[in-house]
């Protein structure tokens, strides 16, 4: 049909008027607005885009290219994390997941021709639980801040309890989400006050608020902020006297260097898969860690995807499955445990390909190359006049506070910039009572020469 009728764009045939309208009649619509009938009209958009064109793709490609010629490119590896760092990732890990096997892979309904996925993503749980010191993971979630809400709807169901205790210095985009997950079902989320010398939790303001409601005490190991939580098993002692879970969130890479949470009673564990392997790509895609303990009960009401692995009825063969599904949204609709029913899985591959190549000895080796240079940072940073970093006196990992006394953080990020060198994240709005404080963080990455040129700008910059 299509053939015979004057066609307004050469590789659009729906464009034609004709088979617009013999569209629109078979799914009974009178207009292309009708489509969007459900929108209300007071937040339609109804003016025209303020967008250059049409221009040729060749005109389209040099005006972007002009545009991406405007980006800065900074002397040495940005400051910043707050939740996505940079690392660096070895080209073995962009080779493997750029494979068409898993490139293109996403939803292994079909065991019987993705057992490759299937497996790598099998290995990747047994890495998780390797790290964690859990017993049970799943293929990943969405990123740490999904992992959260539903480690706390999941804590829920397993106690009937609805209030989260977390700690007043937490991510407050996590804490966003985990509100944004638990307020629709009637949970609470209440946040423990912090020792203001060390940051750390105040454990007697946290047994004051543990109560027989409590479902769960969740604690970020290391902390948003950078400094390690010291009394993790009188946390977890205060969360389990009451008959709650105890919820630990970290950052994987730390594992080098501090216990795993299972060994200090953690119920789930959840964090940010990102420095395994993946690149900080503009913020995301991002790799959600999710693990728990053996018992059926909670294996029953983890959200997400577990791969296990079999064998043939005569054991001659092994095969790798999706298993539980039976807790799923596309089996069980509204009584599943959870929305979510994929994974990341191609983060998840990156994750585990890191996590192969590094080992156990390479993992702490890492952790401790990153302490120490973020420890150096510290001082460094530390002995210029009107700066205190950090400003709590605990121990801390890759990231710590920068606080500034005569100039603010913003004169100084824009000082740094003009420098060609990434500063911290700003934490003014998130904590105005923390003052001009910056959250920095130092990695890998970051030699000493970096970090030395960052110390000499901050030493021009304060003046």
């Amino acid at each position: 049909m299509w053939r015979d009728c004057l066609m307004p764009h050469p590789y659009i045939p729906n464009s034609v008027a004709e088979i617009k309208e013999k569209m629109m009649e078979e799914m009974g619509i009178k207009s292309i607005d009708d489509l969007y009938a459900d929108i209300p009209a007071e937040v339609r958009f109804e003016r025209e885009l303020n967008v250059p064109g049409p221009y040729p793709e060749q005109e389209v490609r040099r005006r972007v290219e002009a545009l991406l010629g405007r980006n800065q490119r900074f002397r040495c590896p940005p400051f910043l994390g707050g939740g996505v760092w940079p690392h660096y990732v070895p080209a073995v890990v962009d080779e493997i997941v750029s494979r068409a096997e898993f490139l293109t892979s996403y939803t292994p309904y079909q065991p019987e021709i993705t057992q490759g996925m299937l497996q790598t993503l099998f290995e990747y749980q047994s890495l998780i639980c390797e790290l964690t010191g859990m017993e049970v993971a799943n293929s990943s979630m969405y990123d740490w801040a999904t992992a959260l809400g539903e480690a706390a709807r999941m804590a829920g169901r397993l106690t009937r309890r609805d209030i989260i205790l977390v700690p007043y210095l937490m991510s407050p985009n996590r804490l966003a989400v985990l509100r944004a997950y638990t307020e629709p079902v009637g949970m609470r989320v209440i946040q423990v006050d912090y020792d203001e010398a060390t940051g750390l939790i105040d454990l007697e303001d946290l047994k004051e608020k543990t109560n027989s409601e409590t479902a769960a005490i969740y604690i970020e190991n290391p902390s948003y902020l950078g400094f390690v939580e010291e009394e993790v098993e009188a946390i977890a002692e205060v969360a389990h006297d009451a008959g709650s879970l105890f919820i630990v969130g970290v950052d994987p890479i730390s594992l080098g260097l501090l216990r795993p949470p299972g060994d200090y009673g953690a119920d789930i564990v959840i964090g940010e898969g990102q420095p395994l392997g993946n690149h900080m790509n503009y913020g995301g895609p991002l790799l959600g860690i999710f693990a728990c303990r053996g018992e059926p009960k909670m294996i029953r009401q983890m959200p997400g995807r577990i791969i296990g692995m079999t064998t043939t009825v005569d054991g001659s063969k092994r095969g790798f499955v999706m298993t539980l599904q039976t807790r799923e949204q596309h089996i069980r609709r509204e009584r599943a445990t959870s929305n979510i029913c994929t994974n990341q899985a191609l983060c998840a591959v990156a994750a585990a390909v890191y996590l192969s190549l590094l080992g156990p000895n390479g993992l702490r080796e890492l952790a401790e190359l990153i302490t120490s240079r973020a420890h150096y940072a510290m001082r460094r940073i530390g002995e210029l006049p009107g700066v205190r970093a950090p400003i709590f006196s605990s121990y801390h990992f890759k990231e710590f506070t920068v606080s500034f006394e005569d100039k603010t953080v913003g004169e100084v990020h824009r000082e740094l910039l003009s420098r060609g060198i990434h500063g911290g994240k700003s934490l003014v709005e998130e904590f105005p009572e923390l003052g001009e404080t910056a959250l920095y963080c130092v990695t890998e990455l970051h030699t000493k020469e970096d970090i030395d040129l960052l110390v000499s700008a901050l030493e021009e910059v304060l003046g």
